[in-house]
Formats: structure tokens, sequence, C-alpha cells
């Protein structure tokens, strides 16, 4: 079964990846000026929020579009260097 083995590898090879980018959000504010770099997720134009008396709603839309297409773009990038 070598194709569960390349599988399990890939797996762990984006855990990784996850819990890195999960160290560098819950640092951020410890360090001076990285904290802001990640102020305007969930803030664009097209975000949606609703808020009453005891409901608030917060869609962020444009924020999720945005991710969309740059992971889809990274993705695309690196597929193509890796198909060289």
């Amino acid at each position: 079964m070598p194709e569960w083995t390349a599988l399990g590898k890939i797996l762990i090879g984006v855990g990784v990846g996850i819990v890195a980018l999960g160290v560098l959000l819950l640092a951020a504010d410890r360090f001076p000026g990285l904290g802001s770099a990640f102020s305007w997720l969930g803030k664009l134009p097209g975000d949606l929020y609703y808020k009453r008396d005891h409901v608030s709603l917060n869609f962020p839309l444009a924020t999720s579009i945005l991710l969309s297409v740059v992971l889809s773009l990274l993705f695309y990038i690196l597929g193509w260097l890796f198909r060289r």
C-alpha cells in the first residue's frame, strides 16, 4: 500500500502547516506590527455584519472570496512547480 504512505505524508505536512499558521496567529499580538497585519480579516467592504438587541451575525463574504482566490492561485503555482 505505497499510496497510503504518500497520503499519510501529505496529511502530516498539511497538519504541520496548519499548526505553524495557528502559532503565527496566536503570536501575532506579541510582536509589534504583526498584530495589525491580520486586522483586516473579516472587515472588508463586502463582509456582512448584522447586529440587533441580542443577536449579532457576521458573514465574511468578501474575505472568504479573497482567501479562496489567493489559496487557489497558491495551490495552482505549487502544482505547476512540482509537475516540472
